[in-house]
């Protein structure tokens, strides 16, 4: 069935961003409610099945969240996120490998070295690939927190040299780490990464191929 499409405004943007951003808070209703349920359990006994099978329902959950939202505002409002952008310039390159690298740094303080490492020795190895492709399904939606929490604040404000994207998913993405994790220190450096995460879509000049990438470099390294 096809959709008339209409002028989107800065609203309906945002509430797309905000679509991304319940779908990420799905896991949480999967968690406390759901699967406690199913295994009998909290999610700190489960076994190496079941977090599998958490991760594996959740990325489902995920991955059709995203394709629905993106399909939607292609048909819908004509915004095509695949679209090609400008050839992205050398400056911009070496800012991002700039962003790229206090990230990384953050990280490894954070985790008092690597986190890969950290987590493998933690979980092993079947553990380990189902929660890092989780990691890749995770990105994609906080990515489409700032992509469409972008065009909104463009649409208001009409400035596009602003990381609009990256404030919106400071203040969702971060808000629900803090919230999650019971640490505000979580929350905040959940936040300060969102940000430089928005940034890193501007200086990639919205090439969503490029962002999410270098986007799951930071988030998953």
């Amino acid at each position: 069935m096809n959709i008339k499409k209409k002028e989107a405004s800065g609203r309906n943007y945002l509430e797309l961003a905000l679509y991304a951003f319940a779908g990420l808070g799905i896991e949480a209703l999967y968690v406390s409610l759901l699967e406690p349920n199913i295994y009998g359990c909290v999610m700190s006994k489960w076994n190496v099945t079941q977090s599998i099978c958490h991760w594996i329902l959740t990325c489902i959950t995920w991955g059709v969240i995203a394709f629905l939202i993106v399909r939607y505002a292609y048909m819908r409002y004509g915004f095509d996120i695949f679209e090609s952008k400008d050839k992205i310039k050398v400056k911009q390159w070496i800012l991002t490998v700039v962003c790229v690298a206090l990230v990384l740094i953050s990280n490894y303080i954070e985790w008092n070295g690597s986190k890969v490492l950290h987590e493998f020795q933690s979980n092993g190895m079947p553990k380990f690939i189902f929660q890092y492709i989780y990691y890749l399904f995770e990105t994609c939606l906080f990515m489409l927190i700032i992509v469409f929490g972008q065009k909104a604040f463009e649409k208001w404000l009409h400035k596009e040299n602003i990381p609009y994207g990256g404030i919106v998913v400071a203040l969702t993405w971060g808000m629900a780490h803090w919230m999650t994790k019971g640490s505000l220190y979580a929350g905040l450096f959940t936040a300060a990464c969102g940000f430089c995460f928005g940034a890193i879509y501007l200086l990639l000049n919205r090439n969503i191929k490029w962002t999410y990438l270098v986007l799951c470099i930071m988030f998953i390294l």
